[in-house]
């Protein structure tokens, strides 16, 4: 098979660990069946349906932010029944209390003993409705859960299920009664997408009745165990050297930038170095290539950005800058070899 090598880069991966081109075609099969279904209940956001799907293998959260009705909650109920995974829904406003996000511990007259009550986020897909009406107390309870897939409560740590996903939403346009999300919590959803309204034709079906099926009747096309083998086989997907570094090179520009306050966390890093390996997996290839990197530097690291005052006054955004850095900072050249594993 073919796979990316530089004459000056050694890859990291051990090449007999490296996906056979059977192997990454056969999964970018499951995948792609999986957004079909997917789709078939989410008419017209092919792109935004891959996206989030390519999220939630590589273990991220995805932050919907659009105004309200385009579809966000059915993306995320469809996810959920094509994956045969259970769906968990917290309507976040501004008197919400942790425990409610969480879970609280009761005490059992009958057994004399305290007993563990799992709140939402105990599911596949937790759908954080509206999160920036919640206060920052309560927003907070989710920074555990989002980065290490468990809660404690009352000292006891409780696991939350696999595949995890946290689908939060928000609107963009200002208004009473919101909280702005804190830069640390901003900075654990691996994605910040928006679905935007429907073209035309697609709108024209839905309003019709032509949509093929609702949320809850989309087919099952895997499991929780199938998600987590495409998951691991995205892991076996080949990154070279120079692309690493071109990845740590962008986050670097970021940190130095004079209209950005804060620039790209080392988190931002590792999350674009697994999410590029399912992207490329994804549309069937073994190995990770530049473009897989700058077609996901905007949804992956722009919400991570905080730009100076200056710059937001000025009208200038996150994915302003970093479309710039593309342009400024050279991608890798790597050439094709044939590499083991074919």
């Amino acid at each position: 098979m073919t796979t990316l090598t530089s004459s000056d880069d050694e890859s990291q991966t051990d090449e007999s660990e490296v996906l056979t081109t059977d192997e990454s075609a056969l999964h970018a099969d499951s995948f792609d069946g999986i957004a079909d279904a997917v789709e078939s209940a989410v008419v017209g956001k092919r792109s935004v349906v891959r996206l989030a799907l390519v999220a939630m293998l590589a273990g991220g959260h995805l932050l919907l932010e659009d105004v309200p009705g385009v579809g966000k909650t059915t993306l995320a109920r469809a996810i959920a029944s094509c994956v045969r995974g259970d769906v968990g829904r917290i309507q976040f406003t501004p008197d919400l209390l942790p425990s409610d996000v969480t879970g609280v511990t009761v005490f059992n007259q009958g057994t004399r003993e305290f007993d563990f009550h799992p709140g939402p986020v105990f599911s596949n897909i937790v759908i954080a409705d509206e999160i920036n009406r919640a206060s920052p107390k309560t927003q907070s309870a989710l920074l555990e859960v989002m980065e290490e897939q468990a809660v404690t409560v009352d000292g006891v740590r409780h696991a939350v299920a696999s595949p995890f996903l946290v689908v939060a939403t928000q609107n963009p346009v200002e208004m009473d009664g919101t909280y702005r999300l804190p830069e640390a919590q901003l900075d654990r959803f691996l994605m910040r997408l928006s679905l935007g309204h429907a073209d035309p034709t697609s709108e024209l079906a839905i309003i019709r009745g032509n949509r093929l099926t609702t949320p809850e009747d989309v087919p099952a096309r895997t499991d929780p165990e199938g998600m987590d083998e495409i998951a691991a086989a995205s892991r076996r997907v080949h990154v070279e050297d120079s692309l690493y570094e071109y990845v740590v090179r962008i986050a670097t520009a970021t940190r130095s930038h004079p209209e950005l306050t804060v620039g790209l966390s080392t988190r931002a890093t590792v999350a674009m170095a697994n999410v590029m390996r399912v992207q490329a997996l994804s549309v069937g290839r073994s190995f990770v290539t530049p473009d897989d990197v700058k077609d996901l530097v905007l949804p992956v690291w722009a919400h991570r950005l905080i730009l100076s005052p200056e710059a937001s006054v000025g009208g200038r955004s996150g994915a302003d800058i970093l479309q710039e850095l593309l342009r400024t900072v050279p991608a890798p050249q790597p050439r094709l070899s044939q590499a083991a594993g074919g």
